[in-house]
């Protein structure tokens, strides 16, 4: 609560994927939504402008029908996003909590966001590398 109310963000992100099979996501996410409404409830006025979006990590995207924002990324920003992944030691090689899925995280998360570029492609939209996909909590 002290960081947010320190920085007073207009955009917070957090990971949006509930059914990752270590569970921390909806954890960090809870303490995240908690900590908005105390400080709103405390009279912070600037929470009421804060928009809180969602992203999904590298086991499920979200519907196409559900994104509300989607960030294009070129060739550059996918080899800056995996090398990004590969800084934390959770995500490299083969996953800690692979669930189902035997590829490493960096591929996983590589190509669901290609995935959601050429959705968006076949929808008649621009033709990106990759996109990342975002969905908006109202708190």
């Amino acid at each position: 609560m002290a960081l947010l109310q320190k920085i007073q963000p207009h955009q917070v992100f957090a990971a949006g994927d509930f059914e990752d099979p270590h569970g921390t996501h909806i954890v960090c996410f809870n303490i995240i939504i908690e900590a908005l409404r105390r400080l709103r409830d405390q009279g912070e006025t600037w929470v009421n402008d804060c928009w809180l979006w969602m992203y999904r990590g590298a086991w499920h995207e979200f519907e196409t029908h559900e994104i509300e924002m989607a960030v294009p990324l070129s060739p550059q920003e996918v080899e800056r996003k995996r090398n990004a992944i590969f800084k934390h030691q959770s995500q490299k090689d083969r996953p800690v909590f692979p669930g189902d899925d035997e590829r490493e995280f960096w591929v996983r998360a590589q190509e669901r966001n290609s995935d959601t570029a050429r959705r968006y492609d076949r929808l008649g939209l621009a033709d990106y590398e990759a996109m990342e996909a975002f969905v908006r909590f109202k708190f």
